[in-house]
């Protein structure tokens, strides 16, 4: 399929997933949805910004996380996993399956390359017993589970590690909830070997609670970009190899194609 028509059958999906995700009936007029077409990328992803929020700043609901600035290998090696089911969500799969590699990629450039500010985290309402707990397994882990920290694979500020690894802050509880449950249960998977896996499966749902309680409390620093390079791990902390960290981005160099040009 060539891109021009790429390009047509995103922007024809785009109405209904508005339509589904409820902007229509929360003020956004059904002519923006046949607005002329102008052969943008802004354009195009309208069908991803209806449930991500405007330019990918991520959904109030705290379901559908953000997509601006993030390191656009991680964003296009999730589309890869939505459509060739290592996530699970139909509305996702069945936007992207008809899409190439390459078109993908281009998505996920588009999103990581936005600049837009986080909103301020919500006060956390867990007790603060909790939130310890939280801190300690973010920011130390736990030795005697052999259980790494989350600054050791997100970044000293969790803001994520270029180019493949996602920033944590920013991301609401119910998000971080879900989706570590998701891991748990076997629902959410990764190029193998799964390194997030190996680690939630050392976490209780007690620690899950705690982790993405004190992590969606926490502000973002100035500079919310992505780290350059992972930090040097203490001494003694566990090592993981991550399938997904070490997969290059279509376009790349060593880029090998899952699915054909349409």
């Amino acid at each position: 399929m060539k891109k021009t028509r790429l390009e047509f059958l995103l922007r024809q999906m785009a109405a209904p997933v508005l339509m589904s995700c409820g902007l229509l009936a929360g003020g956004l007029a059904p002519a923006a949805a046949a607005a002329p077409f102008e052969d943008t990328m802004a354009q195009r992803t309208l069908a991803c910004t209806a449930c991500h929020g405007p330019q990918g700043r991520a959904a109030p609901d705290g379901y559908y996380p953000r997509l601006a600035g993030k390191p656009a290998s991680y964003l296009y090696h999730q589309l890869l996993n939505f459509r060739d089911g290592r996530r699970h969500y139909a509305l996702m799969t069945g936007l992207i399956d008809p899409l190439s590699d390459a078109y993908l990629l281009e998505m996920a450039q588009y999103f990581s390359s936005l600049e837009v500010p986080y909103p301020a985290p919500l006060p956390s309402t867990a007790p603060a017993e909790v939130l310890r707990l939280g801190r300690q397994l973010a920011t130390q882990g736990d030795a005697s589970r052999k259980l790494p920290a989350c600054v050791q694979c997100h970044g000293q500020t969790m803001t994520g590690v270029a180019r493949g690894v996602p920033g944590l802050l920013g991301l609401p509880r119910h998000y971080l909830n879900a989706q570590l449950g998701a891991w748990k249960a076997g629902q959410r998977q990764a190029h193998a070997p799964d390194c997030m896996k190996q680690v939630v499966d050392r976490l209780s749902l007690e620690d899950i609670h705690a982790v993405s309680s004190w992590i969606a409390a926490q502000p973002l620093p100035a500079d919310s970009h992505p780290a350059t390079s992972l930090p040097v791990p203490p001494p003694g902390s566990p090592a993981f190899d991550c399938g997904s960290a070490s997969l290059p981005a279509s376009g790349m160099p060593g880029m090998v194609g899952t699915k054909a040009q349409k």
